[in-house]
């Protein structure tokens, strides 16, 4: 009678909160990416049928030739065509574009794919970025979870999901593939396996412009390390790994310039090449740090705006705010290491970037600090970020990726 009184009381299934408890973390992370990309399909699909003809399609065209367009196409010809031997100039002697700002693996992965599966490279290359996004998403997951709540973790991973740039994780572009390999080698490096960051250092090093940015944070790591050796000890084998591994990785960052100067016997071929997306702005040199002050130059003076003092002003204001942002209590949240990754990248642009319209995509690597803003847990505040954030993917979809017209000066 008891026993019959007792399985009475008892649920025959769990509730809906006892499932989701019990749901496996990859599989919570994998329901959340899949939803976000209904939303940024559809977000492209609407953009794709607005769109007319232009450079790279017809009018209205299917979802995979609309992710080719822009840098896509030159990833399809490094697939097809691989890299100059000699570089196209003008008749001033300039640099022309060619493919040899565009880094290999993720066309020589596509074209694996391509290989096996008879696919074209539109559909190949998308495939591989999906697949990419996804692993990096869960990859976020876990380097949360150790400064983290699970549900704080979970939240991150929804930003990272629904962030205004997460369509180009889903187009013919190596963002997705530089985020996974950047996200794994911050793991281990959170981990302290130092040796094991490498693997992935040199795979992004050939994915995306990162190995120089990742040595700085490495070079901090010690730093930061050796200054709290008393109450966190820094014993001699983990110094070596860790010396090693930023020298390492400042040899990998410099890896993709020295081979594209011994191919085509210009020492500058690929800094040059990359100089030649600045022209529509006047011809630039690669001086540090010069770049955000040539640039703010130029768009102030583009509204008018010619005194020089300003944009040097600017630029401190805005490095200051950023400085205030990173030692704000919800960036703290996130760890050290997560922090240092994200101001050495800043740093790195700063350094080497002109801004204009890809700067957006430019910040993609710093994915890190939406756990900052994963940390407050009112409904009200995620709710209206998410919405904000799906807003900001529409916005940038229009503005950027949809092609308005032939003097369309804005690429993603």
């Amino acid at each position: 009678m008891t026993e019959t009184v007792a399985a009475r009381r008892t649920p025959s299934h769990p509730s809906l909160k006892v499932r989701y408890r019990l749901t496996p973390w990859w599989v919570k992370v994998l329901v959340i990416f899949a939803a976000s990309r209904v939303v940024s399909t559809i977000i492209l699909l609407v953009f794709a049928s607005l769109q007319a003809a232009n450079p790279w399609t017809g009018a209205h065209p299917d979802y995979f030739s609309f992710a080719q367009i822009w840098d896509g196409t030159w990833f399809r010809f490094v697939e097809e065509y691989g890299y100059p031997a000699q570089l196209p100039v003008d008749q001033n002697g300039n640099v022309q574009q060619n493919t040899w700002a565009f880094l290999p693996l993720y066309p020589l992965i596509t074209r694996g794919l391509m290989t096996l599966t008879g696919l074209p490279f539109d559909v190949a290359g998308v495939i591989i970025s999906v697949l990419c996004a996804a692993g990096a998403a869960l990859v976020f997951y876990k380097l949360l979870t150790p400064q983290l709540s699970s549900s704080s973790a979970l939240f991150a991973v929804v930003l990272f999901c629904v962030a205004p740039l997460s369509p180009v994780y889903q187009v013919d572009y190596a963002e997705s593939m530089q985020v996974l390999f950047l996200a794994l080698a911050l793991l281990y490096l959170q981990r302290r396996r130092y040796w094991l960051t490498l693997p992935f250092v040199a795979a992004l090093s050939f994915t995306r412009p990162g190995g120089l940015a990742f040595a700085l944070t490495l070079g901090l790591h010690v730093i930061y390390r050796w200054v709290v050796r008393r109450r966190d000890p820094f014993p001699v084998r983990e110094i070596v790994a860790a010396v090693s591994a930023t020298v390492i990785s400042l040899a990998l960052g410099y890896a993709w310039p020295a081979i594209a100067g011994l191919v085509t016997g210009r020492a500058n071929a690929y800094v040059d090449t990359e100089l030649s997306w600045r022209t529509p702005y006047g011809f630039f040199t690669l001086a540090p740090f010069q770049p955000w002050i040539e640039g703010a130059t130029w768009w102030l003076g583009f509204i008018g705006v010619t005194n020089k003092v300003i944009p040097i002003a600017l630029l401190v204001l805005a490095v200051a705010l950023f400085a205030l942002l990173m030692f704000s209590p919800w960036v703290k949240r996130i760890g050290v290491d997560l922090r240092l990754w994200v101001a050495s990248w800043t740093v790195y642009l700063l350094a080497v970037f002109f801004p204009q319209s890809s700067v957006f995509r430019m910040f993609v690597p710093a994915f890190p600090i939406l756990g900052a803003f994963a940390v407050p847990k009112s409904r009200v505040y995620r709710v209206t970020i998410v919405l904000l954030f799906i807003a900001g993917q529409v916005a940038w979809v229009y503005m950027t990726w949809w092609f308005s017209s032939s003097q369309d000066w804005t690429p993603p």
